[in-house]
């Protein structure tokens, strides 16, 4: 196992032109190319369940901030590449944003889509499934307004909640999203929603088959994934990308391969966002992930970003 913090095959953090490093660079507050804080295990402060899962042959971690941790993962015993992003959700300045594309019927890279929410951005993920109208399949809610339809499980959050991964439904002109309701959700600003498919975990548990009945190639083959989850017992977060479609280095995971690194992760309820070659994770600007297509990262409708700002902290509902 190589020391904690050795260059990957592709480092988070490296020297290059443009505006990705730059961002790094102001972010970090230095003058050079290099990583924010290293941490002191050559695991990672993985979870125990994880490390057994994963089985790392090499970790890269970094503490971005207080309260959020990205780590690198190599496993050992499979062909996986594996991006994650741990999040203190009962530290209120750190909260989210779904962003969308530039166009209201439009694609855009989620990279583009993170610089144009800063300040305060500290990772991204892609967001929904879309249609060939460019429309998100399930419930959107963003920038105080609508789109879409509840049928599908979602990620929501507000500031002065803790995140909500499951069901979400309406009641009239009423948003109920676990404990706490919206009325009239198209007027009130900061509720985030995005949808995926399908449900992962609810309560520790996998949910129903994970589709492999009813599209086995969708969820029984190795794909490239990303997704969100929640240990509501330990207030943590995580957002995970698998990289795959590179045989032998990078296969992706089938949806129970990836419910049980979630349920490794000690999330409770999880949900699989968009994947293939919509999966990409941004941190502090630069994607760190590896696309599965050849073109590179590719435009989506709308994706989830993390952020820090003080005034979560004195915003309620």
């Amino acid at each position: 196992m190589r020391p904690l913090g050795q260059a990957m095959d592709r480092p988070p953090w490296h020297c290059v032109g443009g505006r990705a490093a730059g961002a790094a660079l102001i972010a970090f507050g230095i003058v050079s190319c290099a990583p924010p804080d290293e941490l002191p295990t050559t695991s990672g402060e993985l979870p125990a369940p994880a490390v057994a899962y994963l089985n790392p042959a090499r970790v890269s971690a970094f503490r971005l901030e207080t309260g959020v941790v990205y780590r690198a993962v190599r496993s050992a015993a499979e062909p996986w590449s594996v991006h994650l992003v741990e999040v203190d959700a009962s530290r209120c300045r750190l909260g989210f944003e779904v962003a969308r594309a530039r166009s209201v019927e439009g694609r855009e890279e989620v990279s583009e889509m993170a610089h144009r929410s800063e300040p305060g951005v500290i990772a991204a993920v892609n967001g929904d499934f879309f249609t060939p109208e460019d429309r998100p399949i399930g419930l959107e809610v963003s920038g105080g307004s609508v789109r879409g339809v509840p049928t599908r499980p979602v990620f929501a959050w507000r500031p002065g909640e803790l995140p909500w991964v499951g069901p979400v439904e309406f009641r009239g002109d009423t948003l109920r999203a676990g404990r706490w309701t919206v009325p009239a959700a198209s007027r009130v600003n900061g509720v985030q929603v995005v949808s995926g498919f399908p449900a992962l975990l609810a309560a520790g548990r996998i949910v129903g088959d994970l589709e492999m009945g009813e599209r086995p190639g969708f969820s029984g083959e190795r794909h490239p994934r990303t997704g969100v989850g929640f240990d509501r017992g330990r207030m943590r977060l995580w957002l995970a990308v698998v990289e795959g479609r590179r045989e032998g280095i990078a296969e992706g995971m089938t949806l129970p391969e990836f419910a049980a690194l979630f349920r490794s992760l000690g999330a409770e309820d999880a949900i699989n966002l968009d994947g293939g070659g919509s999966s990409v994770m941004v941190i502090r600007g630069e994607v760190v992930s590896r696309s599965s297509d050849p073109s590179g990262e590719r435009p989506v409708v709308n994706g989830l970003i993390l952020r820090s700002d003080e005034g979560y902290c004195v915003r309620r509902m």
